[in-house]
């Protein structure tokens, strides 16, 4: 049975929406006879999407928007527009992220870059959509997308780690907020995306790797957990099963109570621990 919210002629907003998978999910909503906002930084990438969203729905029922999440006053801005051309928002996307790259004591813009983007364009859109969609007293969905990696948080890219780990925060927040407001029929979800083939993830490649899930596997994954109501959408790939996830984000947690080194498992002294671990020796 569908989500009450994606039905049609509900409004989704995305962003992050020009490609990858922000697109597929609008995609998925046109196609269930959604109103669609597909917002992005890149006019270009908006108009070669919308061009592909008019093959699923009416040019009527498809918007687009420049916007730069982590600025906050774009972010109204948006919302404003939404709610004159559609009527308000059913579905919110906070979908928009970038990864170029971060070391621990690299570029501080870069940092506020990522940080600014991933985790600052998650609160932006949330706090100020949220208000709306609750006033509107219709049911409605604001999805997070977040990252294994900030669970996880492995060595390599501690910038996106960062943000990823304060989307991860801030939904749950955000979730336990929802569900104590009075007549509030908003529910908050953490999108949670496994390898998934797209301009973030490609680094130069033109063919999707064996390992990795397509956009649009991922959003059927993802429509499919919100029918079923969870919070935490924990999409596995070709290459990581759930419950290798589940191995990974148990040892992740387990430093702190059995007070190992941070990040121990990527620490040579506790390499085998954790392969026994997997294995359930």
């Amino acid at each position: 049975m569908p989500h009450p919210a994606i039905i049609k002629d509900n409004v989704a907003v995305i962003t992050g929406g020009a490609s990858g998978i922000g697109l597929a999910a609008a995609m998925a909503f046109a196609r269930a006879g959604m109103k669609v906002c597909i917002a992005d930084v890149d006019q270009g990438r908006l108009a070669e999407a919308a061009t592909k969203l008019s093959s699923v729905a009416p040019a009527t029922n498809v918007m687009t928007f420049a916007v730069d999440v982590s600025k906050a006053e774009s972010v109204a801005e948006l919302e404003r527009a939404v709610r004159e051309r559609f009527g308000g928002t059913d579905v919110l996307m906070n979908n928009a992220g970038i990864q170029p790259g971060s070391t621990l004591f690299g570029e501080r813009d870069n940092w506020q870059r990522i940080i600014g983007v991933n985790m600052w364009g998650v609160i932006n859109g949330s706090r100020i959509f949220a208000t709306s969609m609750i006033a509107r007293g219709r049911a409605g969905l604001v999805i997070n997308t977040g990252s294994k990696q900030g669970i996880t948080t492995p060595p390599g890219d501690p910038a996106y780690n960062v943000s990823k780990a304060g989307v991860k925060a801030f939904t749950e927040a955000l979730q336990h907020e929802l569900r104590h407001t009075k007549d509030c029929r908003i529910s908050a979800h953490l999108l949670i995306p496994g390898f998934v083939f797209t301009g973030l993830t490609a680094k130069g490649r033109t063919e999707k790797p064996a390992g990795a899930w397509t956009p649009e596997q991922t959003v059927d994954f993802m429509i499919a957990r919100l029918e079923a109501g969870d919070f935490y959408i924990l999409c596995p790939d070709n290459d990581v099963p759930r419950a290798l996830d589940e191995k990974r984000m148990l040892w992740a947690a387990g430093d702190i109570i059995e007070n190992r080194p941070p990040l121990s498992r990527w620490h040579p002294d506790y390499a085998e621990a954790f392969a026994k671990f997997v294995k359930g020796s």
